[in-house]
């Protein structure tokens, strides 16, 4: 096909919620409200792990890392939505476009590697209890946490690569709330099969794989749980899980029908509302799920508010 008359399209107007038009600036306010939430939640669990020598454990250094990526997984793509819902132009550079696709992507598959990584840390404290110590050492610890994100950060290359080659001729109005893989594809000139394939393989892969490992490491707890004779043992072997599991089940409930999926024709409002439970509600969920259902960090927080004076 020709493309030398096109002209390509320098920028993209993210349409966000276009039927939510008269109540904008309370979503604003509501969003804003979350995002600060999701930002002081996140970043007071990363302090309190780093300053708390109790809790320099496997456990709680990657439930630290994970608070730090989700500071950097929302920062992907919430003050852009802020932005749009008081701006009339809506409007994101190609460039910028995407960087903001890249990133969220990265940061979401680094979130996959290191809910895996924490399934396998469950896994080893429950299952191997008495060789735990010589089996996750901190130094291991720290170099899967360094595998995770350098295998989240390479991940989404292909992919971008890919799609910075196709033409945008126009139209250039993004149907989503954010630049993302599915809605800016349907907006290039040119046929986007090998694209669609190619997010599909790379998509599933990661995302099935690393559910699948969660999966088998939580049958292996429970069959073991299941062998503990005291009701209090296997309660408390439940309670050491219970967040992560919660955590697991909302983030890949969400991304597995986003993204697993080959088929390019798809509700708009359907991929909105799914959109805004991996992107907005899990990282704000995450705080809550970690210190309310954690005495650990709960008690940890005292210790650091008491140290600092704002606790008696």
């Amino acid at each position: 096909m020709d493309t030398g008359n096109w002209s390509q399209v320098t920028e993209f107007i993210i349409l966000g919620f276009p039927h939510l038009q008269g109540v904008q600036i309370y979503l604003f306010f509501l969003l804003l409200l979350i995002y600060l939430t999701t930002v002081v939640g996140n970043l007071l669990i990363f302090l309190v792990v780093c300053l708390d020598s109790r809790l320099h454990t496997p456990m709680y250094h990657f439930v630290s890392i994970l608070s730090f990526s989700e500071l950097g997984y929302t920062a992907a793509t919430i003050p852009t939505m802020l932005a749009n819902l008081l701006s009339e132009k809506k409007t994101i550079s190609f460039s910028g476009c995407l960087l903001q696709v890249y990133f969220f992507h990265a940061l979401g598959a680094t979130e996959c590697y290191l809910l895996t990584a924490m399934a396998y840390d469950r896994y080893l404290a429950i299952c191997r209890p008495l060789h735990y110590p010589t089996l996750m050492p901190l130094t291991l610890c720290a170099e899967i946490a360094i595998g995770c994100w350098l295998g989240g950060l390479a991940g989404p290359v292909v992919e971008i690569s890919l799609i910075s080659q196709l033409p945008f001729c126009g139209p250039n109005r993004i149907q989503h709330i954010f630049c993302d893989f599915p809605p800016v594809l349907s907006l290039a000139c040119t046929d986007t099969s090998i694209n669609v394939l190619v997010d599909f393989v790379i998509n599933s892969c990661k995302i099935l794989a690393t559910f699948l490992l969660i999966l088998c490491s939580y049958m292996q707890i429970i069959c073991t749980v299941f062998r503990i004779p005291s009701a209090a043992g296997k309660r408390k072997a439940f309670s050491t899980c219970a967040s992560h599991l919660t955590v697991v089940l909302i983030f890949y409930g969400s991304i597995l029908f986003m993204y697993v999926r080959l088929k390019k024709s798809y509700s708009l409002d359907y991929d909105r509302a799914l959109a805004v439970v991996y992107s907005v509600l899990t990282p704000f969920l995450n705080p809550f799920i970690y210190s309310l259902r954690n005495k650990e960090i709960k008690e940890a927080m005292r210790r650091q508010l008491k140290r600092i004076g704002i606790l008696a």
